[in-house]
């Protein structure tokens, strides 16, 4: 049985030797290379863009502005029109596309770092040489910022309409009270979360090449689907003359879920040009056209009576999102699915401003929800003077709060145990002191929706005792190159090394995007059907009953049976050279009448040197009720990947814009502050509850990617109010919000 085995990653070693080939190590032949010029206001319009000295440059083919540009269906109404004579457009209002706005298709400037030219060059070196010499003249307008760090002073709207199921849920919830008790406690404060950046290893990168009406991409994204149906519909073309390939995905982190504009642009220029292009956006790039977590500003009201019990919660949420598109980053969702509160009131907001377009990040709703709703819970512990972890419990919600639904499978209470147990959370030493280090510790709950889509797959059975795997998602560096061949491995008795995967194109069986947590889930049971359904096949081709047999050790036989009979016997004796099968996993099939989330909880213990400002994560452990684990190595890498990213947004990363210009002060890795290893204890324990949810999948899983970033944020601020007694509610806790706060 290879499913729930801790096997290695068979792409590693491919990985590690550079073998693995990226969307940027492809070429064509005769390809050109591409170099964008960006926007250096945040809004206003172009007047002049001077070219001559750049074609004059040597390599330079072509220097291509808004003029040149086909309408793809991307300005503004009252833009290009699309031949009716309206200048209204037929456009891509939501995901997959990133956003509305398409660029180059007129003269406005909405942000800094918006694309506003492309050159194309024989080399890059030309292009990239080429665009430091065009010369753009505006006409600047006074663009509109986000406001000031505080509740009071923001200026937030109401979501356009459009938007407001723009892909995770409501903009407002009310559940009204049931209990008309007075509350004996309330606490209300507000929270932020500054902005930050992806950052993959892998900058974006697209080559796009055109043969006649047929167009071939390779990107550096989640979800080559996703790709097709945008550069098809932007181009009004079919499906099936746009073929999208990604073998290898350089980390995503949501960053690449979405269709950008340079995704488009690439595409268009290759088809103007005549030749293949290829676009690699520069890191600066990465930091001015493509998307970002945004600020997140939250105010929370916890109303309890004298045991803890919720009366109610209300929870109000405002980002800041672009001037043309409403990003909504629904920071509310985890106070409508965590805790059994008699009444929740919510709301969200969003801040309109001319810069770039936000979009999900590692944790996205939950990862910016949990810290504002578990700092709350952690300050109306303090002031009912019960331990937090109790008030947790006193209010586990045995049902969905908002729907009343039961849940799929929920182990949540088991996770508190076993977590504050390897912890030692119930013998934790309070005012403990190392030297100058002021040791504190906290805990909160994790929680992220459970994000389902359908998929496809195909595998086809050879005569020689070995599989190939087919479907089109993609490899984000997740672990789906490993638990992909264990599935079928498990079902066809093979080893792992029998089976070969195919993945990351057009082509083949489409399949879900990479994000949301939603692989595994869903080409996991994909996969599943298909091996069940060669299995079946083959069982029919022996004149073994289809439903009544098993495969293990490279043989097929009866449940239960003895030795059986080998797979590569059966299938050349019947003068057969492949069996084929197919599978599919819809979501609407599975678990309906129930609600689903994921759960756990973080312990975590820093160290605070006040007089220095230093904070240091000094030991953390998870425990997580996540359904079935396919493979507990690639899991646990995956949650300890999270809770060092939950670390990073709780104590380092902030991308600051400066609202004179209008752009981001850094857009390199050397002025963002990571997590590097040295900030990275070795003591970090990942426990996951036993658990199959088979309602939420085939496979029994459930998403676990984006987990452990979920509450590391809220535990380590309140741990820092243990250690201190100073409640730190915005992030990151930099050591000047330390001294500053003494």
């Amino acid at each position: 049985m290879t499913i729930g085995q801790p096997l290695p990653r068979p792409d590693g070693p491919a990985k590690v030797t550079g073998r693995a080939r990226y969307t940027a190590d492809h070429t064509a032949r005769g390809m050109l290379h591409a170099a964008l010029v960006t926007a250096t206001i945040p809004a206003g319009r172009i007047t002049a863009i001077e070219i001559d000295a750049a074609l004059r440059e040597p390599g330079v083919v072509r220097v291509l502005t808004h003029r040149d540009m086909p309408d793809l269906g991307g300005s503004a109404p009252g833009g290009k029109a699309n031949g009716n004579g309206n200048g209204k457009h037929d456009v891509l209002t939501g995901p997959p596309s990133a956003q509305s706005f398409l660029p180059m298709q007129d003269d406005e400037i909405r942000h800094e770092g918006q694309p506003v030219a492309i050159v194309l060059g024989e080399t890059l070196e030309a292009a990239e040489a080429g665009a430091q010499r065009v010369r753009v003249r505006y006409a600047a307008a006074e663009p509109r910022m986000p406001g000031p760090q505080s509740w009071s002073a923001l200026v937030p709207a109401a979501v356009k309409p459009r938007d407001s199921g723009f892909l995770f849920g409501e903009v407002v919830f009310e559940k009204p009270a049931t209990d008309g008790r007075p509350p004996a406690v309330r606490v209300e404060a507000s929270y932020f979360q500054a902005a930050r950046h992806h950052n993959q290893i892998e900058p974006a990168a697209v080559l796009a090449r055109w043969d006649g009406d047929a167009l071939t991409v390779h990107d550096s994204t989640q979800h080559v689907y996703g790709v097709r149906q945008v550069l098809a519909a932007r181009f009004r073309m079919p499906l099936d003359r746009v073929r999208v390939i990604a073998h290898h995905t350089g980390g995503g982190f949501g960053g690449k879920g979405w269709v950008w504009p340079h995704e488009v642009l690439a595409a268009a220029a290759a088809r103007i040009a005549g030749r293949p292009v290829r676009l690699v956006l520069r890191r600066a790039d990465q930091y001015s056209c493509l998307g970002y977590q945004p600020r997140v500003a939250q105010h929370i009201a916890l109303s309890a009576d004298t045991t803890g019990r919720l009366l109610a919660i209300e929870h109000d949420a405002i980002n800041t999102t672009s001037i043309s598109d409403d990003y909504v980053e629904y920071a509310t969702d985890a106070s409508k699915g965590l805790y059994a509160s008699s009444a929740i009131r919510l709301s969200q907001r969003v801040e309109r401003a001319h810069v770039a377009m936000p979009t999900p990040m590692r944790a996205p709703v939950e990862g910016p929800g949990t810290w504002g709703l578990e700092s709350a819970m952690d300050e109306l512990a303090h002031t009912l003077g019960l331990d937090p972890l109790d008030l947790r419990l006193v209010n586990y919600a045995e049902r969905d709060p908002a729907t009343g639904q039961p849940w799929s499978s929920k182990q949540l209470r088991a996770a508190y145990e076993e977590g504050a147990r390897r912890f030692g959370w119930r013998e934790r030493p309070r005012g403990a002191r190392d030297g100058a280090w002021r040791i504190g510790h906290g805990m909160a709950t994790c929680t992220m929706g459970t994000f389902r889509t359908p998929s496809s797959a195909a595998i086809r059975l050879r005569a020689d005792g070995t599989a190939v795997v087919e479907t089109g998602t993609q490899d984000i560096g997740t672990g789906t190159l490993t638990i992909v061949p264990q599935i079928a491995a498990d079902v066809l008795g093979l080893s792992i090394e029998h089976v070969a995967v195919v993945i990351g194109d057009t082509v083949l069986p489409e399949a879900g995007p990479s994000y949301g947590s939603s692989s595994a889930m869903g080409v996991g049971a994909a996969v599943l059907r298909a091996a069940e359904d060669v299995r079946r096949k083959l069982a029919r081709l022996i004149g073994l009953p289809p439903d009544g047999v098993e495969m293990a050790g490279g043989r097929i036989r009866r449940t239960g049976s003895g030795a059986g009979v080998a797979i590569t016997d059966a299938m050349r004796g019947a003068g057969v050279s492949e069996i084929a099968g197919a599978g599919r996993f819809d979501p609407e099939q599975h678990g309906k009448g129930h609600a689903m989330r994921v759960f756990g909880a973080v312990f975590v213990e820093v160290g605070v040197d006040l007089e220095l400002g230093l904070l240091r994560l000094r030991r953390a452990v998870g425990a997580y009720s996540a359904g079935r684990i396919l493979n507990p190595r690639t899991a646990r890498s995956q949650l300890i990947g999270g809770i060092i990213w939950g670390w990073g947004m709780a104590a380092l990363e902030h991308s600051p814009l400066d609202p004179r210009l209008g752009r981001f002060v850094s857009k390199d890795l050397a002025g963002v502050a990571l997590p590097v290893n040295a900030d990275i204890p070795a003591d970090i324990a990942v426990h996951f509850v036993d658990e199959i949810d088979e309602l939420a999948s085939p496979i029994g899983g459930r998403g676990i990617g984006e987990l452990g970033a979920t509450g590391v944020a809220a535990a380590v601020a309140n741990a820092v109010f243990a250690a201190t007694g100073l409640r730190i509610r915005e992030l990151p806790i930099t050591p000047a919000a330390l001294v500053a706060a003494r």
